[in-house]
């Protein structure tokens, strides 16, 4: 939010450079982001405030305030004017100008009142107003067609205020004698303030005024709410009926006859255009102000459209729902179809405005209006935060809505608004109000221990002191004992009852107190008992192993859509959308693309391969995290942890050749790879047994894709994305995935595990080779000959898959490479020949296989 101090100086006396008080609004919570100068010198910006690149002029005492009191036509053309300054001098400067906007004073003699300007005199430095980039350029007498001219009258952008060059800046009496330095004038410092959604209290020039009187000690100034009433009472011309107390709590209205639209002052003007607003007329114009000043937004409707609408009787608003299919055009033009959770004003005719957001196209003020109703109303934030995301709607009302607008502010705003519109429309305001206020807000007090405040700030406070912040923040505070009763007061949203309340007045002391005066300490206090985690460090065992196997561990997003993991479905057809009754979704999503709760960690994981595919020629990564399944009537889902690893990319770098000749062609990294990755994790983890099992699965290639089991328990899948699925991704390259149930995993986990000493006598190496059925996985033949041989055999290793003549049709050799060891002796011939023909008579009994001669 934009903070002129000019405007800010309305409310508060800033006793401190501009510099100072940003640095000092940014420790107590309000970060400003930039500072932005006009006219005025630069101070030294403390760190971490921006200041925004410009050709920053600084207005000099040469630059001042000068009051034109006649203006004559230029002896010799047409098209220049003579200017007669006051500026506070012995003699009326007399300058020659060009400026359009006084060709209207020519010949009429004497200006009274004088007209109020810049004055430029010899020596100043502005900006060339004909040049097409910013130039700047020292004013010299120099004569203009044959009159002297010395000074100049200034427009705006030769005084680096915007690019208007078709007049001079002409303003209203400042109440400054002319000559005063124009930089006192005119000139300004406007604070970007990057306000976070906690501190609501300060979407409004007095809201940052409040703050600036709390830490400052300067006593705040509000603006008057007072109204002059003379016009016939409101009863009876309008009322009001609220619905839903819960989504309005509060609606106010006060009725303005016989305004005379037209532009609002140029002071207002300017103050608007500062924030970022665009002037429209004095009924607009003034709505807008008061947000601004207030923090409480206003909407004005034509009276004599919505006494048309209501056919010549008093109109009736209401507040309600939205019903289902209704439609709303706003005030930009747009068409929205509504949900039924979006709240509206209506009158018997239909729809007037999307509550707390925006305006609809009918009973908008209008060039003919003259009588004007104006409403203040309060609305649940909530249900505004909701309407402005699903409607896509974003608005400076909706915004302050939707960080929460106390129901009190509404009546000070209504009547601030009014009082304006009296003053500059003619405008004759209603006597009394409407003010439907069916669930008035609690006021929030809070019995705060003055021990709890030295506890929780770390620094003794005394009480006086404490008192003073509170005080200063405008809570109410008596004192009883060692205890203050505070009173939150009305325009604050965020302070809580209870203990919550104790920390909110805790950190309001602090941070007044000075974040910056609270000293460096070490915690005076007995540390907790620490005790062991076996969960989480079985899990961070696991991420310490898969490093030093050569993944990278990544953390995807927990959000995604049921879209989105309808990618993974099976190929072939399309991917259906699941039901959303198996999604754990948000009722109040972020995005559109965040919605629901994940179900799996591989959708994530493939979506950054995809967006890595082309910065990386090799993609190893795995991430350990929840998903998130329903429980069918229960309201919390399970969340199971998940381990995923995907690979894709070579397996190897450019600069290593592979390959007996040499060869630098790169290798991919396949599903051997990834189950390698696999079998060393479970064998670091020393959880045995584990086995694959070929399967087809979605979204996996049929014939390379296994489950994992663990004592015939499924709790994973291995294998290659199916290239259709790849697709649907955007990925080029084979991608191998692994997901499993982590917590299962690390169930199996345990600290006593068998451990072999390294063998000391020699080892006896046997090759074998066993014909199968060509369907007999190679693991069933690797647990047989690994159970038959015993303890003599020290390991089996498959070296070689051969079908073809002359094995029969349907059946296949596979031949293993066997080490036979004894810890204690050296193993005999005998011994040998009788474990291996153990081996093969198991082999034979239980696989159907025969010795391979």
């Amino acid at each position: 939010m934009r903070v002129p101090l000019s405007w800010l100086k309305e409310y508060v006396a800033i006793t401190i450079s501009a510099e100072v008080l940003a640095e000092r609004l940014t420790l107590a919570g309000l970060e400003v982001g930039t500072i932005e100068y006009i006219g005025v010198p630069r101070g030294e910006v403390p760190a971490g405030i921006n200041v925004p690149p410009s050709d920053h002029l600084v207005w000099t005492d040469k630059i001042v305030l000068g009051a034109i009191r006649e203006v004559k036509p230029h002896p010799n053309a047409d098209k220049l004017v003579l200017a007669m300054v006051d500026y506070g001098a012995a003699q009326i400067e007399q300058v020659v100008t060009g400026a359009p906007n006084l060709y209207p004073y020519r010949d009429q003699g004497l200006i009274d009142p004088p007209l109020f300007t810049a004055l430029a005199l010899e020596g100043a430095e502005v900006f060339d107003g004909h040049a097409e980039t910013p130039t700047r350029m020292i004013l010299k007498e120099k004569a203009l067609r044959g009159i002297p001219n010395r000074a100049m009258v200034c427009s705006a952008k030769e005084l680096g205020l915007n690019d208007e060059h078709d007049g001079i800046i002409l303003i209203e009496d400042p109440g400054l004698p002319p000559g005063t330095p124009f930089v006192d004038v005119l000139g300004d410092v406007i604070f970007d303030i990057e306000l976070t959604p906690n501190v609501a209290r300060a979407y409004s020039i007095l809201g940052v005024a409040r703050e600036v009187a709390a830490l400052t000690g300067v006593p705040l100034r509000e603006p008057s709410y007072s109204v002059t009433a003379t016009g016939t009472p409101i009863a009876g011309q309008v009322s009001v009926e609220i619905r839903d107390a819960t989504l309005n709590p509060r609606f106010t209205l006060s009725l303005i006859r016989d305004i005379t639209l037209m532009p609002s002052p140029a002071w207002m003007q300017r103050r608007l255009l500062a924030v970022g607003e665009r002037p429209i007329n004095n009924i607009v114009d003034i709505t807008n102000y008061v947000m601004i000043e207030t923090g409480q937004p206003l909407h004005a409707f034509d009276f004599d459209v919505l006494l048309r609408r209501a056919g010549g009787q008093p109109p009736q608003l209401v507040t309600r729902p939205a019903a289902a299919g209704e439609t709303l055009t706003t005030l930009d033009g747009q068409p929205h179809t509504l949900d039924t959770f979006n709240e509206l004003v209506t009158d018997s005719t239909g729809i007037l405005s999307l509550a707390g957001v925006m305006g609809g196209d009918k009973g908008k003020i209008l060039p003919t209006t003259r009588h004007v109703l104006l409403e203040a109303a309060s609305w649940n934030y909530i249900n505004i935060r909701k309407t402005m995301f699903t409607l896509k709607l974003s608005t400076e009302a909706g915004l302050r809505f939707s960080r929460g607008v106390h129901p009190e502010q509404t009546i000070r705003a209504l009547n601030r608004a009014a009082q304006l519109m009296h003053d500059f429309g003619g405008g004759v305001i209603s006597q009394d109000i409407i003010d439907n206020y069916p669930a008035p807000a609690p006021a929030i007090t809070v019995d705060l221990p003055l021990a709890q405040v030295q506890r929780v700030i770390g620094v003794p406070i005394a009480a006086e002191e404490a008192a003073a912040i509170l005080t200063r923040l405008q809570f109410g505070v008596t004192r009883e004992g060692e205890t203050l009763h505070v009173t939150a007061p009305d325009h604050r949203t965020d302070i809580s009852a209870g203990q919550v309340g104790i920390a909110d007045l805790c950190e309001e002391i602090a941070r007044v107190y000075g974040y910056d005066r609270l000293p460096n300490t070490l915690i005076d206090d007995l540390t907790p008992a620490q005790y062991r985690n076996d969960n989480l460090d079985r899990e961070e065992t696991t991420r310490d192993l898969l490093a030093t196997l050569g993944l990278h561990e990544v953390i995807s997003y927990r959000l995604t859509t049921p879209a989105a993991e309808a990618r993974l479905n099976a190929p072939n057809l399309p991917p259906s959308i699941p039901d959303a009754a198996d999604y754990v979704t948000l009722a109040n999503p972020i995005s559109l693309e965040r919605s629901a709760m994940r179900r799996t960690l591989n959708n994530g994981l493939l979506e950054l391969v995809a967006a890595n595919q082309n910065h990386s020629i090799s993609q190893r990564l795995f991430e350990i995290g929840p998903i998130f399944l329903p429980k069918a009537g229960e309201a919390l889902p399970d969340e199971p942890r998940h381990l995923a690893i995907v690979l894709a990319g070579a397996r190897t770098t450019a600069a290593w050749p592979d390959g007996a000749n040499g060869d630098k062609q790169q290798p991919s990294l396949d599903f051997y790879d990834l189950k390698g990755i696999a079998e060393a994790l479970f064998d670091g983890l020393h959880v045995a047994g584990i086995t694959f099992r070929a399967t087809q699965a979605s979204a996996f290639h049929p014939g390379r894709c296994a489950v994992i089991e663990h004592a015939g328990q499924m709790f994973g899948l291995i294998g290659e994305i199916h290239p259709q699925v790849r697709a649907r991704y955007g990925l080029a390259q084979p991608v191998f995935a692994l997901e499993l149930n982590l917590d299962r995993l690390l169930s199996w986990v345990t600290t006593d595990f068998r451990v072999a000493p390294i063998p000391t006598q020699p080892a006896v190496y046997q090759d074998i080779a066993l014909i199968v059925a060509e369907t007999t996985p190679a693991a069933d033949v690797q647990r047989v000959i690994e159970t038959a041989g015993g303890d003599l055999l020290y390991a089996a290793r498959l070296f070689d898959v051969y079908s073809g003549d002359p094995i029969p049709a349907g059946r296949k050799s596979l031949a293993y490479a066997l080490t036979y060891q004894a810890p204690d002796r050296t193993l005999t011939d005998r011994e040998v020949a009788r474990v291996q023909q153990q081996i093969v008579k198991a082999a034979e009994k239980e696989l159907g296989a025969a010795l391979r001669s």
